[in-house]
């Protein structure tokens, strides 16, 4: 299993992990939302709201 996420990072070079803290509408708690995303794509992805 650890041989196919290597080989699948290593394709995605010019990717980068964006990581969010996203509150819960329920429950008023906090919560982490993971993407990856091209790098020149991040600003147009940290303007949209979640």
């Amino acid at each position: 299993m650890a041989k196919k996420v290597v080989a699948t990072l290593r394709k995605a070079k010019d990717q980068v992990k964006l990581i969010r803290a996203v509150k819960s509408a329920k429950s008023g708690h906090y919560s982490f939302r993971e993407e990856m995303v091209p790098k020149d794509q991040i600003e147009e992805v940290l303007k949209k709201k979640l």
